[in-house]
């Protein structure tokens, strides 16, 4: 089962529009599915409004805690985004119970900024390899620094998940990136039966308009932002430009705002709602994804906590405590090829945590 949801911040129509006219296509086509394909509308009151959000946004809104009050009847006095969370929440979860196989779930996304096409994914070998179908940037860490997605959320259930970026919001393109992302989607995880002409287009487009670009990129950085800092981006950047370390890219409140180090920009801010005024990103080599690779299915993670400095959060494998003083220049590298991204402080210490129970890497 494919499920796609679109719309989950309400200025980012495009990929409704992809899915509407993708669903007109195989009905037009008669196109046999092998399995269920299920689309789906997030947020659409906000759609209705044209705004990212109402009350609050809906793609920071997934943690255990609030799905579990959705589950167990919602906040007495809901929001727009509490209804529509908890709708989105039936609707998917209706949906699983019908599944007659593994379930994927696809979330498709525009950015402020122009050239945003990208894939994400939170850093599983399941994930990869759809993410790695597309052919276009796949971005690694936005997990580890953006908390309440809905991909990270039904990750953490075991189903594969990936967000697709298709470009600025208002650009006619982005809603063909959208569709040609799904038919991707669908040929890869076998709902199709053969090669499917639509996806062999789709990809050939995408070659052609992002080639030049790195094939994986990694988060170096987040600067996070709140209302009250007056964030403003500089005009002109375009998600994956080139930017040098200390380059002025926005003004808030204290003054100038710069790039901490080298690298590309992503998804620079041109919008009034948000949390993320930018993100710089590097490039992440192909032999050091073969070495990920590699060391997952060698299951070396079941003796990471013999190194220096780091041990085991209680008995299992999924979750590691770094004593930075102690484990220094390799511990985030080396837990990064292992899978382990999200992390919080822990007084002298760092938790990082990895999707193991779940992983699927074998």
């Amino acid at each position: 089962m494919l499920i796609c949801v679109a719309g989950v911040h309400g200025n980012e129509p495009a990929g409704v529009d992809a899915l509407n006219r993708l669903l007109a296509g195989l009905r037009e086509s008669d196109t046999p599915i092998r399995g269920d394909f299920v689309a789906l509308a997030g947020n659409r009151r906000a759609l209705a409004a044209g705004r990212r959000f109402l009350s609050r946004d809906l793609n920071r809104a997934w943690t255990a805690d609030r799905v579990s009050a959705l589950r167990n009847g919602g906040a007495p006095d809901p929001s727009e985004e509490d209804v529509e969370q908890g709708e989105l929440l039936v609707a998917i979860e209706q949906a699983m119970t019908r599944a007659r196989g593994p379930v994927t779930v696809l979330d498709l996304h525009t950015t402020s900024g122009e050239g945003g096409v990208f894939s994400t994914i939170s850093d599983r070998l399941p994930n990869r390899r759809l993410g790695l179908a597309i052919p276009a940037p796949l971005v690694l860490g936005l997990e580890e620094q953006v908390d309440g997605t809905m991909t990270e959320f039904f990750d953490r259930e075991g189903l594969v998940t990936l967000s697709f970026e298709s470009g600025q919001h208002e650009e006619p393109a982005a809603v063909d990136r959208a569709e040609a992302a799904v038919w991707i989607a669908l040929e890869q995880l076998g709902l199709i039966d053969g090669p499917a002409p639509s996806a062999e287009e789709a990809r050939r487009r995408f070659q052609e308009e992002f080639g030049h670009l790195p094939r994986v990129l990694e988060v170096r950085y987040r600067h996070p932002i709140e209302p009250e800092d007056e964030f403003r981006m500089l005009d002109g950047y375009r998600n994956f430009q080139i930017v040098d370390e200390d380059e002025v890219l926005g003004r808030d409140l204290d003054g100038p705002v710069l790039s901490p180090q080298e690298g590309r920009i992503l998804m620079p801010l041109y919008q009034e709602q948000g949390e993320d005024g930018f993100f710089v990103v590097r490039e992440f080599k192909p032999f050091w994804l073969a070495v990920s690779e590699r060391m997952r299915r060698w299951n070396l993670e079941r003796y990471v906590h013999l190194l220096p400095g780091i041990s085991r959060v209680g008995r299992g494998q999924e979750a590691l405590y770094v004593n930075r003083r102690v484990a220094r220049w390799y511990a985030l590298e080396l837990l990064h090829l292992l899978g382990y991204r999200k992390h919080r402080e822990a007084r002298s210490r760092l938790i990082v945590v990895r999707r193991g129970g779940v992983d699927g890497d074998g």
